[in-house]
């Protein structure tokens, strides 16, 4: 089984300049994969980003088979998965990354759909 997951240091740079400007609520966005390497987010059109949650009309993602995971951020230190995270989880592709304050490389965490963590490496 596949024990990490690869995205393109553009894309991580821009996830993470994406959690700094919605500080102090979370965002949430879908994960394009290319090639087996994360390269690409869509953030859903009409969300609600709050403090403690963000959640949209899942009716307004367009059918892209690209689409393999999530991402989103948390306002605190941690990057763990909490249980509304893990329902989430399920719902949506295979890879879920989790990017926490203060949103730098260092906080941010994959998981599988079932919680499991996953390493991130970066590709340039």
């Amino acid at each position: 089984m596949k024990n990490s997951v690869r995205i393109r240091r553009e894309l991580l740079e821009y996830l993470l300049e994406l959690a700094r400007d919605f500080y102090p609520n979370e965002f949430a966005g879908f994960l394009r994969e290319k090639n087996g390497v994360l390269e690409e987010v869509l953030i859903a059109p009409a969300g609600h980003f709050g403090m403690d949650s963000a959640f949209f009309n899942t009716w307004m993602l367009p059918l892209d088979e690209n689409v393999k995971g999530t991402v989103h951020s948390h306002p605190v230190p941690s990057a763990r998965p909490s249980k509304a995270d893990l329902h989430f989880f399920s719902k949506f592709g295979g890879v879920h990354l989790i990017i926490a304050y203060p949103f730098i490389e260092e906080s941010v965490g994959a998981y599988r759909s079932d919680g499991s963590p996953l390493e991130v490496v970066i590709v340039d």
